[in-house]
C-alpha cells in the first residue's frame, strides 16, 4: 500500500498486538477486533480482487522490482504486464503476503533474513525460468499463455445429458 508520502507499505490487513486487537484489558473497554487475514488472492474477484492487485502493484513497482529485479534476459525473462499472468500473480501475491507477515510491524528481527531464504529466491526463480510464466516474453512485448488443454472440466461428475 501506498501513503501519502509515497511509501510502500506491507497489506492493509496487518493486525494489531492482541492486547489492541480486541481483548480486553483490565478497568478498559474492549477494542474492536482486528480483522482477518486475506483469502489468497486467486479466490478474489471483482473489487476485492482490483484492490489487492493494486496494491500488489504497488508493493512489486515500488520494493520488489526496484531491489530484487536483475537485468531481463532470455534465461532470465520478464514481463511488463506480469498482471497478465495469473501464476505470476499467485507467486507474487504469496511473496507480498510473507513479506508482510515476516517484515511488518510485530515481526521479529530474523523476518527479513527469513523472508530471504524461505521465499524471494524460489519465487524469483520460478518466475524468471525461461519456461516459467514469462516464457516467450521480451521487454516491452507480453506474450499470452494457452492454458493446457483438457478433455472434460468434470471427468468424474455425472455424465451429460443426451444432446438436445
Amino acid at each position: 500500500m501506498s501513503t501519502e508520502t509515497g511509501e510502500v507499505t506491507g497489506p492493509e490487513w496487518e493486525t494489531a498486538p492482541a492486547e489492541e486487537a480486541g481483548t480486553k484489558t483490565e478497568g478498559a473497554a474492549p477494542q474492536e477486533k482486528a480483522p482477518n487475514p486475506p483469502h489468497f488472492i486467486l479466490y478474489m474477484e471483482g473489487p476485492a480482487y482490483a484492490d489487492t492487485l493494486r496494491q500488489l502493484t504497488l508493493w512489486t513497482h515500488h520494493v520488489l522490482l526496484p531491489v530484487y529485479g536483475r537485468e531481463v534476459t532470455s534465461s532470465a525473462p520478464w514481463c511488463s504486464r506480469w498482471w497478465e499472468h495469473p501464476e505470476a500473480v499467485a507467486q507474487l501475491h504469496g511473496l507480498w503476503l510473507a513479506w508482510g507477515d515476516l517484515t511488518g510491524p510485530g515481526s521479529n528481527m530474523s523476518g527479513p533474513a527469513n523472508w530471504h531464504r524461505d521465499y524471494l529466491a524460489g519465487v524469483m526463480a520460478s518466475l524468471r525460468d525461461p519456461m516459467g510464466p514469462f516464457a516467450g516474453c521480451k521487454p516491452g512485448g507480453h506474450r499470452a499463455k494457452e492454458v493446457p488443454p483438457v478433455d472434460a472440466k468434470d471427468p468424474f461428475g455425472p455424465p451429460p445429458g443426451p444432446p438436445r
